[in-house]
């Protein structure tokens, strides 16, 4: 009797979906097909912007893909931790002060975007998506070494021990 109370309760309890690409038990590729299957064309050329607009009728927000977090999370009104330039941290060879600045970076992105998304606030710089640092060691053959803004180094030795963090 029990177990039969149990089956029922946790079926009334289960969350209906609209549509599968909502329903977050399902494969991915099941929802990315149940997704696209169902926007037109110019929906999905719509999304190919960085401001990629709202699509309501599949209830679906707005999205702005421009962000970067090169020393911490930028140009967002909130108040975020800002680390020196990468090529700065890179310099210090230390790896584990690297992982931790991305940590916390990693938090305070996911605290704009939660309280962005609770102000349903779909804008510029309060998106999940993050486009640095990269791992690029970019070497001049003229001079050298080089300085991208959005890699930690033009080092080998520093660059790939960022990459493995």
């Amino acid at each position: 009797m029990i177990i039969i109370a149990g089956l029922v309760l946790s079926g009334m309890a289960q969350k209906k979906y609209d549509y599968d690409f909502q329903n977050p038990s399902l494969s991915i590729e099941k929802r990315v097909n149940d997704l696209v299957s169902r926007l037109t064309l110019e929906e999905k050329v719509s999304q190919m912007l960085n401001a990629a607009p709202a699509i309501d009728r599949l209830r679906i927000p707005a999205y702005d893909w421009w962000n970067e977090c090169l020393h911490g999370v930028a140009r967002t009104k909130f108040k975020t931790t800002s680390y020196p330039q990468a090529i700065g941290m890179a310099a210090t060879f230390d790896t584990d002060a690297m992982k931790t600045m991305g940590d916390y970076t990693a938090e305070e992105g996911r605290a704009v975007n939660n309280e962005s998304s609770r102000n349903n606030s779909h804008v510029r710089y309060v998106g999940l998506t993050y486009w640095t640092p990269n791992i690029n060691i970019f070497r001049d053959p003229r001079w050298g070494r080089g300085h991208s803004p959005a890699s930690p180094s033009s080092s080998p030795r520093s660059s790939s021990a960022t990459g493995r963090r």
